[in-house]
């Protein structure tokens, strides 16, 4: 498995620098509140050794007047304060920056403290004396989560002015040279053929084409070719008129009229019938077609962008795909890799939906812990970005705090097996319902390796879909929605 380079796997020595985007390094700030000279001295110290760069302040004022002048990673908060305690400054303080991670420190650490803390938005809780190296592995772990922010945040900003993106996040080298790609391929009115491996995103890349063409204010119309038979794919591409079929009760337009002067955006294209793949390379040379049924030409401007996750080379090759319409859908290529080949973008992306879920949900902030996001980088996503995506959400709906711990991680991913299950069980639990709920969670898991498609599920397991179904009810499994593409 190849190294990662995030803040939480450097060495402590090196975990305090940041670089920026000219190469230049940063020190992590951070502000120490605390009325006792002695534990600002000491702090400053260490921290100082360990490359940070210290602010003090000996009480909350003036720990809130100097963030109002200086942006800071991280605040360390003692609780018992002069004037207002540790508990009423850390609202003021998350009122100004929400994203500031604050580590409450104490002599007094009581149950009730701790809890009212972590409610009122406190990464952490550590108690005097405080073993150093404990102490700056949650320092390294809350500044990591911060920067991670701050560089989503940034990223999206940069890549919305650039290329007026929406929501795709990436840093890694291999994802800006595909933005610059799609950023120069745009403006045609080339075809254009996504590939790779299901859930890396085909369907966003495509519509960031879109949006940065002149085709932008016409429509963008989607379709999964994969989703439906030959009869009913045709009708739904080409229109009918009224008596073309049995069913044809009345006339209905097909989406290459609805996107007339748009973008349609073919999905899966690599499971069309060879008949279907014929009249669609017919719309590519002559931007024509007929209705089926009908007998009238109608002529129509659509750029098609088509997308697979199968090498169409080999279909070619196999025979199950026309190598004349490969050549036409083919005239520029992206190929988009998966999320193990980007493994520097994981910590970005997860930040990223962390943010969209908690704010879907109406939930305060959310963050991963430090076993959690290595967790995640050191996973091999075989469903890529949308497995991620739909973990986060998983995360996010069953938490009940601020920090998503490993635990709320889906166990294929963390390495839980079963026996840690069995073990998480209260010991006066019935065979029964251990044995029932290990089978939910393997049901569970599996569906969210399907982005939550049943039918898949169910053929991955080697059952009827209606014996999958009938465990989904007597198991009372929620099916969640599908991710997004």
């Amino acid at each position: 498995m190849p190294e990662v380079e995030t803040p939480l796997n450097l060495p402590a020595s090196v975990t305090a620098i940041s670089g920026n985007s000219n190469g230049a390094s940063i020190a992590a700030s951070i502000l120490v509140i605390d009325d006792e000279a002695a534990i600002r001295e000491s702090l400053e110290v260490l921290l100082t050794l360990e490359g940070y760069a210290v602010r003090m302040a000996a009480d909350g004022e003036e720990g809130l007047r100097i963030l109002e002048l200086e942006n800071f990673d991280l605040v360390l908060l003692d609780l018992a304060l002069p004037g207002q305690s540790g508990l009423e400054l850390l609202p003021q303080i998350k009122e100004r920056q929400p994203e500031l991670p604050v580590i409450m420190i104490t002599a007094y650490g009581t149950v009730d403290n701790v809890v009212d803390a972590i409610r009122a938005g406190a990464e952490n809780f550590v108690q005097k004396p405080w073993d150093n190296e404990k102490l700056l592995a949650d320092i390294r772990s809350a500044v990591a989560r911060h920067r991670a922010e701050e560089e989503n945040l940034q990223l999206k900003r940069t890549l919305k002015q650039r290329y007026n993106f929406a929501n795709i996040v990436g840093k890694s080298e291999i994802m800006l040279k595909v933005f610059d790609l799609v950023a120069q391929v745009a403006p045609s009115r080339s075809t254009v053929l996504i590939q790779g491996e299901s859930g890396t995103g085909k369907e966003l890349i495509a519509k960031a084409i879109h949006a940065n063409s002149p085709r932008k204010d016409k429509p963008f119309v989607p379709i999964n070719t994969g989703a439906m038979p030959s009869e009913l794919l045709e009708s739904t591409l080409f229109g009918h008129v009224k008596g073309a079929f049995t069913s044809a009760v009345a006339s209905k337009k097909g989406l290459f009229e609805v996107a007339n002067g748009g973008t349609l955006f073919m999905d899966e294209i690599a499971t069309m019938g060879m008949d279907t793949q014929a009249k669609i390379l017919r719309v590519l040379q002559d931007r024509r077609f007929m209705h089926l049924g009908g007998i009238q030409e109608i002529q129509v401007d659509v750029r098609i962008i088509a997308a697979t996750n199968i090498d169409l080379r080999q279909a070619v090759r196999d025979g199950q795909f026309r190598e004349d319409l490969f050549y036409r859908l083919n005239v520029i290529s992206v190929d988009l890799p998966p999320l193990r080949a980007r493994r520097e973008d994981i910590p970005l992306l997860a930040s990223h939906f962390l943010e969209f879920y908690a704010a879907e949900n109406g939930l305060s902030p959310r963050k991963l812990s430090a076993d959690a996001l290595r967790a995640l980088v050191d996973y091999e996503w075989p469903g890529n970005v949308r497995e991620l995506e739909n973990s986060i959400e998983r995360g996010v709906v069953l938490s009940s705090g601020p920090i998503i711990g490993s635990d709320l991680l889906p166990g294929h991913i963390t390495g839980r097996s079963f026996q840690d299950a069995l073990l998480e069980h209260n010991p006066n639990a019935s065979l029964f319902d251990i044995l029932e709920d290990i089978e939910r969670r393997i049901i569970i898991e599996k569906l969210e390796r399907c982005n939550w498609n049943q039918t898949d599920a169910a053929e991955q397991f080697h059952i009827p879909l209606s014996t999958l179904n009938q465990k989904i009810k007597r198991l009372s499994i929620e099916i969640r929605k599908k991710g997004r593409e």
